[in-house]
């Protein structure tokens, strides 16, 4: 006779789930109510409906526009910020020691750049571009290539994308390393006999191997390049122009320096559909590849 499954741990996570479900609920609330309605100052709200909706998703109004553009650069950085940091990540980790008395400290160096926390970086890094006296934007200039990240968008968007390769490669490190280490030894054994080269070893072994673990760090660092907000605003401030002026920022914008919080919310909105969306269409693609090497 099977035991029955005792779940009664569970009470003892409900009290933080109810807090945590809480403490999102009242924001979400918040938004909402300010995405449906106009206030004319005062505390007095009027009944909008979908109005600001329909105005952020119609590309010919202006704010539709901002919306679109924005939309576009945290498409574009969230996909560069991928395809080097994922492949990065798993060569640096095939790279490591497997084991002795390296394996520690070199994880400790790893990790530490995910240590520092957000706004620290930027300003780390807004002095290290300085095309003056920053050490990453003078020797830049030193070898003749133009250099300003203030002025210069491709400047901007290369120093963002540098910034958070720096930042967030270690995870995918991290995460690369602890499925490598996971691999039975059987398997290495297996390809030594069959006299398999390193490619194949890591195409037909490695690879299918660390699929899962692939499937955490892509979310995981997808989720933060697209909703990415204190590097650039402390970096560029979201300049020069509106070069790196993401969702998050423009976002800012409309609800503190506008005070246009009806588009703001509807915005909001949108943006947590989106990320949520992607994120899930992320997921579905890659378990289904996982399911069919497996079957």
């Amino acid at each position: 006779m099977e035991k029955p499954i005792n779940n009664r741990a569970w009470l003892l996570v409900l009290p933080v789930l109810a807090f945590v479900l809480f403490s999102a609920l009242l924001p979400m609330m918040t938004v909402v109510n300010y995405s449906l309605q106009d206030s004319m100052g005062a505390n007095n709200f009027f009944w909008n409906g979908d109005a600001w909706f329909r105005d952020v998703l119609n590309p010919s109004t202006d704010i539709g526009a901002r919306f679109f553009d924005a939309l576009g650069r945290n498409l574009s950085f969230s996909f560069a910020a991928l395809l080097i940091e994922v492949p990065l990540g798993i060569a640096i980790a095939l790279c490591l020691p497997r084991g002795g008395w390296a394996v520690g400290p070199c994880l400790v160096l790893i990790a530490l750049p995910m240590l520092i926390p957000w706004n620290v970086v930027g300003t780390i890094w807004q002095i290290f571009a300085r095309a003056d006296i920053g050490l990453f934007g003078a020797a830049v200039n030193g070898l003749g290539i133009p250099y300003n990240d203030t002025q210069n968008p491709v400047s901007a968007w290369i120093t963002i994308v540098i910034i958070d390769v720096w930042h967030w490669t270690p995870l995918v490190i991290l995460l690369s390393y602890a499925g490598l280490r996971a691999i039975p030894d059987a398997f290495y054994q297996a390809a030594r006999i069959d006299a398999a080269s390193r490619w194949a070893v890591f195409v037909n072994i490695e690879l299918p191997k660390l699929q899962k673990v692939l499937v955490i760090a892509v979310l995981l660092r997808f989720m933060q390049t697209f909703m990415i907000y204190t590097e650039p605003f402390v970096v560029t401030g979201g300049g020069p122009g509106s070069a790196t002026t993401f969702l998050s920022i423009d976002l800012v914008k409309i609800a503190l320096g506008q005070v246009d919080l009806g588009n703001a919310a509807a915005m909001s909105l949108i943006y947590n559909l989106i990320t949520i969306t992607l994120c899930w269409i992320f997921y579905t693609i890659m378990t289904q590849l996982d399911r069919r090497r497996d079957a």
